[in-house]
């Protein structure tokens, strides 16, 4: 086994993760989207919200500082770094909502409170919001027991807003008329796989696409146990027209393969997108990448696939772990044995599942490692427990927060 080979594989892919990852922080891209907008001829309203709610806040305010805007931040755990002006910045759970996320969304809601039309609210979104941002219309309890419903059963991001944001108050465009008469100019960082806006963070201030026969199909469909008051609300519609909102997408997967895409060719590999609309299961993403190092890893080239998404997770087991923890073990096996093949996969967040790690890289090597300590990968894989695997073969990607969320990003990279 090449061990220099495999390790030097591991450093680039990492490297290109980060250079990827960076460059998808929203400081360029909201003052590139705040110069496009006139400034008001009231008072500049700031919410903030979603994982990269407090880097968003804290570009958004080193531009208007003038204005003495006033401003409310609602981030993850951990994910705020220190006072922003006179900002109230909050912290919440995710991806299930907690009483923090509830109080927080009331005092966003209190700070948008008779505006009027010489008024403008910024609001920044970024991918979490729909868990960060809440104020629900069934019991808080109820409301996290269907999120973790739909988390268990494998729904997709979409899947979930649909469902999620007819149980709110400030989802499906309802926030963007709580804010009315003011204009509001909703900048977003895309997580949503397409970038549809009307998804992100559950659309708050957006005209909602899906339909309430779509929330009571999707309902149906994953055998969710509601309430009454739960089927009524899916069965009543959200805002389709909000003409006192301008949009703007300011980044995305999209972007974020890109750019890995040109950081894996200044390294002198040759590289192709194979997709930046991945979805599917985690581990099958993962089997399928390394069916294709099986495939490509006679050709002697230096090769770097790229994908972008978001895989999800069927819980079967009561492990730790995240979907791209899941996918890069899955690959693991396939991979065992080869001298010159790894797969990296990481949340841009910095976090992945309930963790402290964004993601994981596995090589050839990873497989009799965990042979060698007794730890089964597909038995690992039934209980949902990649993160204490990956964590006993060096396989955790640890970043921390790292102030954007524009979905996840997967290599696999081949000497």
């Amino acid at each position: 086994m090449t061990t220099d080979t495999i390790l030097k594989l591991r450093q680039d892919a990492l490297a290109i993760c980060n250079e990827a990852i960076s460059a998808s922080l929203p400081d360029a891209a909201i003052h590139r989207a705040l110069r496009q907008i006139p400034a008001a001829q009231g008072r500049t309203i700031v919410i903030a919200i979603g994982k990269a709610a407090w880097q968003s806040a804290n570009a958004a305010y080193s531009m208007l500082e003038s204005r003495a805007p006033e401003g409310v931040v609602i981030t993850k755990y951990h994910h705020s770094s220190g006072p922003i002006g006179n900002f109230s910045i909050y912290e919440a759970g995710h991806p299930v909502p907690d009483e923090n996320s509830v109080a927080a969304t009331r005092a966003a809601i209190k700070a948008v409170q008779n505006l009027t039309a010489q008024d403008q609210v910024l609001l920044l979104i970024s991918g979490g919001g729909s868990a960060l941002f809440e104020s629900p219309l069934v019991p808080l309890e109820e409301l996290k027991d269907i999120t973790q419903q739909l988390l268990a059963c494998g729904a997709d991001i979409t899947q979930m807003n649909t469902i999620r944001k007819r149980l709110s108050t400030v989802k499906g465009g309802r926030f963007g008329t709580i804010c009315a008469p003011a204009h509001v100019y909703a900048i977003l960082l895309s997580d949503i796989v397409g970038d549809s806006p009307n998804m992100i963070a559950s659309g708050p201030a957006y005209p909602d696409a899906s339909t309430s026969e779509q929330a009571l199909e999707l309902a149906r469909r994953y055998s969710l146990q509601l309430s009454d008051q739960a089927w009524k609300l899916l069965g009543e519609e959200t805002p389709k027209d909000l003409p006192s909102v301008t949009t703007m997408i300011t980044g995305g997967v999209r972007q974020l393969c890109a750019d890995a895409v040109r950081a894996a060719e200044k390294l002198g590999y040759e590289t192709i997108l194979l997709t930046d609309c991945l979805q599917c299961e985690a581990r099958e993403a993962g089997r399928f990448l390394s069916a294709m190092a099986l495939t490509h890893v006679a050709d002697g080239r230096r090769q770097a696939y790229v994908l972008g998404g978001e895989t999800f997770v069927h819980l079967t087991g009561k492990g730790l772990g995240g979907r791209n923890q899941e996918l890069a073990l899955a690959a693991a096996e396939g991979l065992s044995g080869l001298a010159n093949a790894v797969v990296v996969s990481v949340g841009s967040d910095g976090t992945d599942g309930p963790t402290n790690a964004a993601g994981g890289i596995v090589d050839g090597t990873t497989a009799s490692v965990l042979a060698a300590k007794q730890i089964s990968i597909p038995d690992t894989l039934a209980d949902n427990d990649a993160y204490h695997a990956l964590e006993k073969c060096d396989g955790l990607v640890i970043t921390g927060p790292t102030g954007t969320n524009v979905n996840d990003v997967t290599l696999l990279l081949l000497n």
